[in-house]
Order: structure tokens, then C-alpha cells, then sequence
């Protein structure tokens, strides 16, 4: 009863009362109480017990004395559980201090397992490494003996080879000399029985002589009489005489008519039905072609005539002008007239091939395309192969339009140039076979570089054609059709592995003529068959724009190197080149170069030393520089760069000072005499 005597619940008793004096002992007999010793209950104090005694009665008399003694018997439940809990906590302190124990020991295990295990590794390895070493001394040692095997055997082979040589020399100078003998004997007894029977060997031979004779002298008398007796009835019946006569006669005319009329047959079929060796490519259609190829030679027959501008992007005064002779050269052959011939000429990949094609396919004629690089290798053989070229042209009933790419190759000046007999004996055959126009074939010529022509050939052209470098709109209209050839054709098709991005194609076809200037229609060609290849080598097969613009980018950088390289091979020795182009993105050391390589001197590198404007302060130098090298280009001297410094100059004039397109053009002017501008 915790309530009763709290210091059960870790309280001390409480001190006495120190109002109440303890109760003093009757005097009678006790006396003063300092006289006798005190026992163990003197210091005792009742007053707690009283009270207890006086609590207890009052609860008693209480009505919740049962609810006070379940209170307390519960409180000391109470008491109870907790000390239980302290207990079941100390327990639990306990189990875990084990946990902690057992771990611990265990990680000593494991570090001891751990190190054990280690140290057996380390002990196997070094026994491993121990048995390698005598797994290789021994190795070692098995090597030194089979070496020292090897070479006792060898030793023992070569002597046993020497022995062997020295037996086999031995018997050979044995059977050396015992042939020595044996042939000496036989020619001794040989000769000493030719010696006793020299009578009758003579006679022999006397005997076989006269046999021989006698035999061809019969021989001889009975042939000859024969002989006789044949001729003389055959001299004798002069029919025999005639008939034999008129044999021999038609014998020979059979033979030697048969030889010349094989050769006669053999060129008509050739001129027919073959193709001139000098002949690269044709649309006519021959034996052997058909054969191979039936359905493609149908095609070609059920064919209709083309547009002769149909692919071919050219300017709108050039196009003018070639659609007036291609009309004028259909409406030829049509009336069956006589045809004009054509030089075509400027820088490489202009179209003149395609436009040749073109223009026989839109007349009705065949082609034929020869080179002239093909001239020259053919030496001696080049006449005849050339009369055969125009015999077999003018076996077409259809007409041919004879296209000699390169032309410059083999029809270069006769005065001038160094060229071979053979050569020159080719040019002359070809200056006989077209010194008349024709009405069975249509001559036209292309070249780069015109003015090496012989003035024979130039007096046989009747119309000069130049194609010039595309313009801006040239360039956009060949930069959208060879992108819708080779990029939007395979993509839309579905039949080829390749996909196109998303992004604006007018934009970029727009932006991509610009940064093509002075770019010819067969690099842009190019350029569109690189877009395809970078979509077919990629992962996804998708061409994005970015491809586009590094191929572009790529592209430009060759044209530039290109530029270098045939400004540095062109100067006033070498004639020129015909269309010559820096694009503006060329940078200031390509501008540079081309100028001095010209010969240009030191106001040109000043003038052409940076990519911006030309400064209008130096206008007027330019011009008085200029003047003398213009008297000069009248006497063929002058320097190209003075037509680069005119055509900056023109720029500055018509654009204020804009940097742009850089270009020359050297057409032939009479003689030898060179007309310098800068292009339209």
C-alpha cells in the first residue's frame, strides 16, 4: 500500500515529530534515566504507526475502501510491469550484446578464412611459379640436348656424305677410266679391220656408185619419154589445146575476181551494217546491237523526237539560239537539204555533249560521237579510219550528226603546232572529207580552247556557239532539277532505300545555286549524285539537311581547288582557258594567286588583295594602268591579269564597289588576235 508508506515507491520515512516528546518513564524506580544503558528500542518512534493505525481505521469507515484497494493492487500491477519491462529490455541489451559478439567473431572468422585463403593463394602461386621454372629449366635443358642431338647427327650426316662423295667420285674415275680403255680398244680394233678390208670397202662403194647412176639415167629416159610422147598428142588434138586454154583462162578470173569482189562486199557490209573504230557511242542501230540488245534497239525505233532542250538548262539568249538550229536542223533534213556545221565551245560541262544528243534525237538523225584524243594513237592508220568514219556517215538514210568531242586534240594549226606526219596527213583527210557541206551528215565540234584550231577548220564552221559558265537562275533551275533526279525521285519512288527530312527544298535549292557560282551543270550533276550516296551510306537512310550542306561545302572546296589549279597551268604562253570563274567565296589567297600567276603586278595585288571592295580612290589608277596593257593585248602580250583588274573594275562601275562573280572569256578575233571581256 504504496499510499499508506510511500517510501515503498523509493521514498525514505519520513523524520519524527519533533513537537511530541517521547513518553518519560515512571520515576519510582527508574530514577534518573543517564544511569542505565540504553537498549535497541529507545530511538523507536510509534508516530508512523499510529497514523497507519488511525489511515486505516478512517478507510475503513471510508465507502471506497475496495476502489482505493484496487487502485493500489493495480498500481503495484503497474509497478510491476515496468520492472518486468526493464527486465525483458535488460534481456534483449543482453541478446544483442550476443549478436555483437557472434558478428564479431564471425568477421574474425572471415578475415581469418580471408587471410588463410590468401596465403594458400600466395603459397600456389609461388609452387606454380616454382614448377614454371622447372617445367622451363628442364624445357631449357631438353632444348640443349636435342640441339646437341641435332648437330652430332648433322656432324655424323655430312661425314657420312663425304664418304659417300668420295665413294661415288672414286667409282666414277673408275668408270672414267675403264671407258677410256674400253672405247681406245674399240677404235683400235675397229681400225685395224678397216685397214685389212680397205680392198673390199673400196669395191663396194665402186659398185653401189655405179648402180646408183645407171638407175637414174633409165629414170630420166623413160620420163622424158613419157613426157614426150603426152605432149605430143596434146600438141597434136587442138581441141584439147582450147579447152585447157579457156580453163586456165576462167581459173584466174574466178580467183582473182572472187579476192576483189570479197573485199568490195566485205567494206559495203562494214560501211552498213558495222561502226567505225574512231566511233565511240551511236545511235544508229547495227547488227550486232540489235542482236544483244532487241528491246532496247525497239525502243529506239518506236521512239518519238524529243524536245532538243528537254533537260538542258541553258540561258535564255543561248537557249533562243539553240532552239532556232535545232528547228533549223530538223526542217533540213525534212526538205533534205544541205546541213550547217557547228563549233560549240567553253568550259567543260556545259551541256554541249547532252545538247548534241539532244538535237539529233529532236531532228530524226542518228549520232555518232567520236574524240580526238582517239586520232592521234591510231598513227598511219588515222586516214583510213577517218574516210571510213565519213564513208559509214554517209551510208545513213536517216543522216548523222557527227559530234567530235575535244576537237582541239588532232585539229590543231598546221603552221604552227608541232605535230606528226601522221597526224598531220589525218587532219587533211578530214579537211577533204568536209571541204563541201552535205546533206548526209551534220558536223559539229566542241573544244575548250577554240583558238588552237587550224583556220581551215574554222573556215568550214558556219555557226559558233559558246556555252558559258550557268548564270544565278541557270544554277536554280539545275540545282532543283538534278535534286528532283536524285533525291525527291528516289524517295518519293518507295523502291530504294532512301528518305528525305523535313525542311523547306525551294529555300535550300535556292541557297545552294548561291553558293554554287561558277560551278559548271556537270558539277552540280555531281553534287545531287553525292546527295544520293551520303542517304544510301548513312544508318537510317535519311539525307537531312545538314548532309546536304557538308556536301555542298565539300563541292565548293574542290571547285576552288580546281580554279587553282588551272589558273596556275594557264598564262599568256598557254593561250588562255575559256571561261575562267572564281566564285566570291574564293578567299583572298586564291585571288591573290590568280593574279600573280597572271602576271600581274603590284597595283593588281594591291587590288586584289582583300575580299572587300574594290576602293573607289584606286579607280582611277587602275584605269591608267590598265590602258598599256590593253595597246599590249593588241599585240597578243598582254598579261590575263589585266582582264581580271578590268573585270573588278566593270564590277565597281555597275555595282558600287560589291564583290561578285570574277570572270573572262578569250574568243577568237581574226587571226591570231584575242578579244579580252569580262562575261555578260
Amino acid at each position: 500500500m504504496s499510499w499508506l508508506f510511500p517510501w515503498r515507491r523509493g521514498q525514505s520515512a519520513p523524520p519524527p515529530d519533533s513537537s511530541e516528546e517521547p513518553p518519560q518513564s515512571d520515576g519510582g524506580s527508574g530514577g534518573n534515566g543517564d544511569d542505565k544503558p540504553k537498549d535497541k528500542w529507545s530511538n523507536f518512534d510509534p508516530t508512523g504507526l499510529e497514523r497507519a493505525a488511525r489511515a486505516a481505521r478512517e478507510l475503513d469507515k471510508s465507502t471506497h475502501a475496495k476502489e482505493a484497494l484496487d487502485l493500489a493492487r493495480l498500481q503495484e500491477q503497474t509497478l510491476q510491469m515496468e520492472h518486468q519491462g526493464k527486465l525483458k529490455e535488460y534481456e534483449a541489451a543482453v541478446e544483442q550484446l550476443k549478436s555483437e559478439q557472434i558478428r564479431a567473431q564471425g568477421e574474425e572468422r572471415r578475415k581469418t578464412v580471408a587471410e588463410e585463403t590468401k596465403q594458400h593463394q600466395a603459397r600456389a602461386q609461388y609452387q606454380d611459379k616454382l614448377a614454371r621454372q622447372r617445367y622451363d629449366d628442364q624445357l631449357r635443358q631438353q632444348q640443349a640436348l636435342n640441339e646437341e642431338n641435332l648437330r652430332k647427327q648433322e656432324e655424323s650426316v655430312q661425314k657420312q656424305e663425304a664418304m659417300r662423295k668420295a665413294t661415288i667420285e672414286h667409282e666414277m674415275d673408275l668408270r672414267h677410266k675403264n671407258e677410256l680403255m674400253r672405247v681406245e680398244a674399240e677404235y683400235k680394233a675397229r681400225a685395224r679391220v678397216e685397214r685389212e678390208n680397205a680392198d673390199i670397202n673400196r669395191e663396194q662403194i665402186r659398185l653401189k656408185a655405179a648402180e646408183h647412176r645407171q638407175t637414174v639415167l633409165e629414170s630420166i629416159r623413160t620420163a622424158g619419154a613419157v613426157f614426150g610422147e603426152g605432149f605430143r598428142a596434146f600438141v597434136s588434138d587442138w581441141d584439147k589445146v582450147t579447152v585447157t586454154a579457156a580453163g586456165l583462162t576462167l581459173l584466174a578470173v574466178g580467183v582473182y575476181s572472187a579476192r576483189n569482189a570479197t573485199a568490195v562486199a566485205g567494206r559495203y557490209i562494214e560501211a552498213r551494217l558495222g561502226k567505225p573504230s574512231l566511233v565511240r557511242e551511236t545511235s544508229r542501230i547495227t547488227v550486232g546491237e540489235a542482236i544483244k540488245h532487241p528491246i532496247k534497239v525497239s525502243k529506239r525505233v518506236m521512239s518519238k523526237p524529243q524536245d532538243a532542250l528537254e533537260g538542258v538548262v541553258l540561258s535564255p539568249p543561248l537557249e533562243e539560239r539553240v532552239r532556232d538550229i535545232a528547228i533549223a536542223t530538223r526542217n533540213t533534213r525534212k526538205n533534205r537539204g544541205l546541213y550547217r556545221n557547228i563549233l560549240m565551245y567553253g568550259p567543260p560541262g556545259t551541256g554541249k555533249t547532252l545538247f548534241a544528243k539532244k538535237l539529233a534525237s529532236h531532228s530524226g538523225m542518228d549520232y555518232a560521237i567520236m574524240t580526238g584524243g582517239d586520232v592521234a594513237p591510231m598513227g598511219r592508220d588515222g586516214v583510213t579510219a577517218m574516210h571510213k568514219v565519213f564513208d559509214w556517215a554517209n551510208t545513213s538514210r536517216r543522216g548523222v550528226l557527227l559530234f567530235v568531242d575535244e576537237a582541239d586534240a588532232f585539229l590543231r594549226k598546221r603552221a604552227t603546232e608541232k605535230i606528226s606526219e601522221d597526224l598531220r596527213a589525218t587532219l587533211n583527210a578530214f579537211l577533204y572529207r568536209t571541204g563541201e557541206q552535205s546533206n548526209k551528215f551534220m558536223l559539229v565540234l566542241a573544244s575548250n580552247q577554240p583558238e588552237q584550231f587550224d583556220w581551215a577548220i574554222n573556215d568550214r564552221i558556219d555557226e559558233i556557239v559558246n556555252f558559258a559558265l550557268p548564270g544565278p537562275e541557270e544554277r536554280d533551275r539545275l540545282v532543283r532539277l538534278y535534286f528532283d533526279r536524285y533525291v525527291l525521285g528516289p524517295a518519293t519512288g518507295g523502291r530504294q532505300r532512301m528518305k528525305l527530312a523535313k525542311f523547306d527544298y525551294g529555300e535550300k535549292c535556292s541557297e545552294i545555286a548561291q553558293r554554287a557560282e561558277g560551278m559548271s551543270g556537270r558539277e552540280i550533276s555531281k553534287l545531287g549524285v553525292a546527295w544520293q550516296a551520303a542517304a544510301y551510306s548513312s544508318e537510317d537512310g535519311v539525307l537531312t539537311e545538314a548532309m546536304i550542306d557538308a556536301r555542298v561545302a565539300d563541292a565548293v572546296q574542290q571547285h576552288l581547288q580546281k580554279m587553282d589549279w588551272l589558273l596556275r597551268e594557264g598564262g599568256p604562253e598557254s593561250g588562255g582557258k575559256v571561261g575562267i570563274t572564281l566564285p566570291k567565296e574564293a578567299p583572298a589567297e586564291a585571288q591573290m594567286g590568280f593574279a600573280l600567276a597572271q602576271g600581274g603586278a603590284a597595283l593588281a595585288q594591291e587590288a586584289i588583295g582583300s575580299e572587300a571592295a574594290l576602293p573607289q580612290e584606286l579607280v582611277i589608277p587602275l584605269v591608267q594602268a590598265a590602258i598599256p596593257l590593253i595597246k599590249e593585248a593588241e599585240a597578243e602580250a598582254a598579261p590575263v591579269a589585266c582582264v581580271h583588274l578590268l573585270s573588278r573594275l566593270f564590277q565597281v562601275l555597275d555595282t558600287g564597289g560589291k564583290t561578285g562573280q570574277m570572270s573572262f572569256h578569250l574568243r577568237p578575233l581574226h587571226c591570231d588576235r584575242f578579244l579580252y571581256g569580262p562575261s555578260e
